[in-house]
């Protein structure tokens, strides 16, 4: 490989990028599982040598932590499903709600054009229809969409006993791919790797539940129905970089509509969700995750695109980690360093165009001959 050209090192990378996108699209039903428990199992490995350090049976050792994940799931399936519920209950003032706002939104947009109320209720009557029949086109597959989710959430309890009990073939097997000469390396990437997804997941519980009880409890002050049903779904959409945070906003302000006919409830919402999100972003947490990899925020977005284009939720959810990952093995070998500062935020303090062998007055070949 050191022997190779540059031009055709550059383009085995390229080739390299598109076969493994292939692989993951085509074997994401697959592969998400797997990557899924290989995060959940980092995260339960402090708990696994906890219990083996008081010589508790390794099953045991194994079962337990698997369990308390599967627990709070369960809380978390409960608590949506209660306040589901409610939402149902409430379903004729939301529906009244509903169409008060839009009567306004119509008495509004009749005075700013020469559409009457009639011809806007026979277009929402049309599109509402033609909603319905997507819905009925969508709920047609749910079957499939279901089954694959029962299937996803049934192996995971299996991929992370089997990952945690085999843990030293698999790094027997990651120590045997390099030379010797490079097992120092290796090693270190492997405690970063462990360390860095260990700080990102339990900060990402920490950060669920000190937004859900800040948000949450501050929505029930001002008194804002479903408060804690809002400050649930923006916590953990807000996982998601970026485009969680903007999803929440509008979930929670639809939410606010439907529960209310007055506009200052939405203001409220709006203006709550902004202060605790930058109390998170720029106080609670840095201070709580405090990861050494930095990920600069274009990657972060497509990373989030491309994951969801190419697993849905989960992909979006594992974007971050991933990349995480990927940046600390890149930045520890010579073939690939460059992509680890693609995906870093490490700016250099100067433009490379001002580099020194840029500013020489060299000839500039070009297709027809030569600039001077």
């Amino acid at each position: 490989m050191k022997d190779m050209p540059l031009t055709v090192k550059r383009s085995i990378e390229l080739l390299g990028i598109v076969l493994v996108g292939t692989i993951l699209v085509i074997g994401k039903d697959i592969i998400m599982p797997v990557i899924m428990a290989f995060f959940i199992s980092i995260m339960l490995l402090p708990v696994f040598r906890f219990l083996r350090k008081y010589k508790v049976p390794e099953i045991v050792a194994i079962i337990l932590p698997i369990l308390l994940v599967v627990i709070f799931v369960g809380a978390i399936v409960w608590f949506f499903s209660a306040q589901v519920g409610v939402l149902a209950y409430d379903f004729p003032q939301i529906k009244s709600n509903v169409n008060a706002h839009l009567k306004t939104l119509s008495e509004w947009f009749g005075s700013i054009s020469h559409i009457s109320t009639t011809e806007q209720m026979k277009f929402i009557t049309k599109k509402s229809d033609d909603l319905l029949a997507m819905g009925g086109k969508a709920a047609s597959g749910a079957a499939v969409t279901l089954s694959s989710l029962f299937v996803f959430v049934g192996l995971l309890p299996i991929y992370i006993y089997l990952m945690l009990f085999y843990k030293d073939i698999l790094l027997r097997f990651v120590f045997m791919w390099f030379k010797t000469d490079h097992h120092p390396k290796v090693k270190e990437a492997i405690y970063e790797t462990e360390s860095i997804i260990k700080n990102y997941l339990v900060g990402l519980l920490i950060q669920v539940t000190y937004m859900t009880i800040l948000l949450g409890g501050l929505l029930l002050l001002f008194g804002i129905k479903h408060a804690l049903l809002i400050g649930v779904i923006f916590a953990i959409l807000n996982l998601i970089p970026y485009v969680g945070a903007l999803i929440g906003n509008i979930i929670g302000v639809l939410l606010t509509l439907t529960s209310s006919t007055e506009l200052w409830p939405v203001i409220t919402v709006l203006a709550v969700i902004a202060g605790v999100q930058f109390l998170d972003n720029n106080i609670l947490m840095p201070r709580i995750v405090g990861s050494k990899v930095k990920i600069n925020a274009l990657f972060a977005i497509l990373g989030v695109v491309i994951g969801g284009s190419i697993a849905g939720v989960s992909g979006m959810f594992l974007s971050m980690p991933i990349i995480a990952v990927l940046k600390v093995i890149f930045d520890r070998t010579v073939m690939f360093k460059q992509w680890g500062v693609l995906f870093g935020d490490e700016r250099p303090s100067k433009s490379p165009m001002t580099f020194a062998s840029f500013r020489k007055k060299k000839s500039v070949p070009t297709s027809t001959g030569t600039q001077k």
